[in-house]
């Protein structure tokens, strides 16, 4: 009987070629059934897995920055002989998967994260009143039921309105300082939104499933991440105003050191059609991570197609205005209709790390606006 290949080095029988890949079929299914099974229980993580490795190595992590909070959140020593906290491994996993599972990246960036925290006191942001002759409109945080592409029941949107700002926008950006720590407490709102201190799902490892930003029960994506919206409705993309630049650039490298993992999709609405060539362009120069994230679309009434009905009847959905339902930062001036946020001490507080030792303890650029 004449003799068949399988692979270059295993030559087999031809009646025996298709009970060989049927056997090869079921060994693959039965290693990627045990992987998924990892992804769902942490508790069975292998000793040697870059989890289990952060978080042996947390404490002396801890102690060298002197904090222990990210994203409100507070992250908690493991005691000897105990599981480690549910929402501490969800904080480590989120930046082991922004630096390709790579423990020593994860561990730099989280300890700068930290340092970041300490000093900059983000969470205080939350409670700090801004001038709303300069920012209010410009920022929303809701929610939405049936995003097509998370696959999430209920999804967190932050909405930039960066057309908010076309009556006077150096006014707006103009204080470079004071603009980002605006658009850091609407970051901080954003992640209260998200409750992270009540998730109990996975997080899978980086690459595990097809689509890392839809979550499927163990096989892939982050359930705890927001959606943002930027709406370009009356914007400019030429003839930037250096405020303009300075700020934005800011925040987006703020953002990327500091928020990773915190956002699943970028939808970008109202984006002139004479500009859709940049954005192909664009394409060119970034991550395939970073272009699965990313919907670019003409008119603002289409985004239902991704969000759902939820949205309000400008972006295509039957909800309210933003300016009714919208949670937003707390302003010099009362809003009609968006609810500011109000002081809140629930979740982590901005605690140091050595109160805790031996206990159980993101954006895009924003375009000139038009005049």
């Amino acid at each position: 009987m004449p003799s068949g290949v399988v692979n270059d080095e295993t030559p087999v029988l031809e009646g025996n070629v298709a009970a060989h890949q049927a056997g090869m079929a079921t060994l693959n299914n039965r290693m990627e059934d045990a992987k998924n099974e990892r992804n769902r229980d942490w508790s069975n993580l292998p000793e040697k897995h870059p989890l289990n490795q952060f978080v042996k190595e947390l404490p002396a992590l801890l102690e060298k920055t002197g904090y222990n909070e990210m994203y409100g959140v507070e992250l908690k020593i493991t005691p000897e002989g105990q599981p480690p906290a549910h929402t501490t491994l969800m904080i480590l996993q989120k930046f082991l998967r922004a630096n390709e599972g790579d423990l020593t990246r994860a561990k730099e960036q989280l300890t700068n994260a930290l340092k970041w925290r300490k000093e900059y006191k983000p969470l205080d942001a939350l409670n700090e009143t801004f001038p709303h002759n300069k920012f209010g409109g410009l920022g929303y945080v809701t929610k939405v039921t049936g995003a097509t592409e998370t696959k999430n029941k209920e999804d967190v949107v932050t909405f930039n309105i960066y057309g908010a700002a076309a009556k006077d926008p150096k006014k707006t950006f103009g204080d470079t300082d004071a603009f980002v720590r605006w658009r850091v407490a609407l970051m901080e709102l954003t992640l209260k939104q998200l409750d992270l201190n009540s998730g109990t799902e996975i997080i899978p490892d980086y690459g595990v499933g097809q689509n890392p930003y839809q979550f499927d029960y163990g096989k892939g994506g982050d359930p705890y991440q927001a959606i943002q919206v930027h709406d370009y409705q009356s914007v400019s993309f030429f003839r930037q105003p250096s405020e303009i630049k300075q700020s934005s650039q800011k925040i987006i490298d703020m953002f990327q050191r500091y928020y990773p993992e915190t956002v699943s999709y970028k939808y970008f609405v109202n984006v002139p059609t004479i500009m859709q060539w940049m954005m192909g362009a664009m394409k060119m120069l970034m991550s395939k991570d970073s272009i699965q994230k990313m919907t670019w679309m003409t008119a603002g009434n289409q985004l239902n197609q991704y969000l759902g009905s939820d949205v309000p009847k400008e972006y295509g959905g039957k909800g309210p205005a933003l300016e009714g339902i919208g949670l937003t930062v707390k302003y010099d001036t009362e809003q009609t209709g968006a609810t500011a946020v109000a002081d809140d001490k629930t979740g982590a507080e901005s605690a140091p790390a050595e109160g805790a030792m031996g206990h159980d303890l993101g954006d895009i650029q924003a375009p000139e606006i038009k005049t």
